[in-house]
């Protein structure tokens, strides 16, 4: 008798501890969405708010500002960084089939080329100092 109490507690604990990751997942799944959806990229933030041009403006310099500031921090950490992500995208490679190359390939150059247009639709500055 005491056995089987003690697998009901264990299944029904299993139970629990199941439907709280999977209730948190959908949460952040969700979640997350509701983000994007509200904030967006940064114009669609900037309409949402109603700012006028020269607010655009200075939000904008002071995230760059932010931005290159960031870089700058990271500058002595880039070769470490750049190490790292080499070895988990060779690492990454051996898992997929050469039909899943080619396809994360044909991402890639997607994603490359959609960054590329975004940047040439906005002027092109620079740190100072780089």
């Amino acid at each position: 008798m005491q056995r089987s109490k003690q697998q009901a507690l264990m299944f029904l604990l299993g139970v629990f501890l199941v439907g709280g990751a999977l209730g948190m997942s959908t949460d952040r799944y969700f979640a997350h969405d509701r983000f994007a959806s509200s904030y967006g990229p940064r114009r669609y933030f900037y309409d949402a708010l109603g700012l006028t041009d020269q607010q655009r403006s200075t939000l904008d310099s002071l995230a760059f500002q932010q931005d290159c500031a960031i870089r700058a921090a990271l500058v002595p950490q880039k070769n470490t960084l750049d190490s790292i992500k080499t070895r988990f995208r060779a690492q990454m490679h051996q898992v997929f089939t050469p039909d899943q190359l080619k396809k994360l390939d044909e991402r890639d150059r997607d994603i490359k080329a959609r960054r590329e247009a975004e940047q040439a639709k906005e002027p092109k500055r620079t740190c100072s100092g780089n």
